[in-house]
């Protein structure tokens, strides 16, 4: 029984998608815990709120993508440092598109902002797959698997 565990989790593991999936569940599970606690707790309005959350899962989307998602195969400072500044630039769009949406959402369809923003992370969450995948980890691409 604990082999048929091990064996699926390893299975899942090695599918980058599901990786994916997974680091962006909690890379989520980030960027609304902060919104929530800025919101609720701190009474900060809600686009500096929204602002603020995902800036802290931008850097923490960054270490764990190129860590264990895409396995980056940057070296050295210069290298990481590019590759960081594309992601950066990549997640900047989604930002925009985020903060856009949860305002739209709120003042426009009328929505609670706690609600829009979990909506929208769905746009989020795919959008920055794409981008991760095809424009910031591109290094080494000849030899992954997945």
């Amino acid at each position: 029984m604990f082999r048929w565990i091990k064996d699926l989790f390893f299975k899942c593991y090695n599918n980058r998608v599901l990786r994916y999936i997974f680091y962006g569940g909690l890379t989520t599970l980030v960027n609304l815990a902060v919104y929530y606690l800025l919101r609720l707790v701190f009474k900060v309005p809600m686009t500096p709120a929204n602002v603020a959350s995902i800036i802290c899962a931008i850097l923490f989307a960054y270490f764990v993508n190129s860590r264990f998602v895409f396995e980056t195969k940057a070296v050295g400072f210069s290298e990481h440092f590019i590759e960081f500044v594309k992601f950066c630039g990549a997640r900047v769009s989604t930002l925009v598109i985020e903060t856009w949406g949860v305002w739209f959402m709120a003042s426009v369809l009328k929505i609670n902002d706690l609600v829009g923003k979990v909506i929208i992370q769905f746009i989020v969450l795919a959008l920055n797959y794409v981008f991760s995948r095809f424009l910031v980890f591109t290094r080494g691409r000849g030899q992954e698997k997945g």
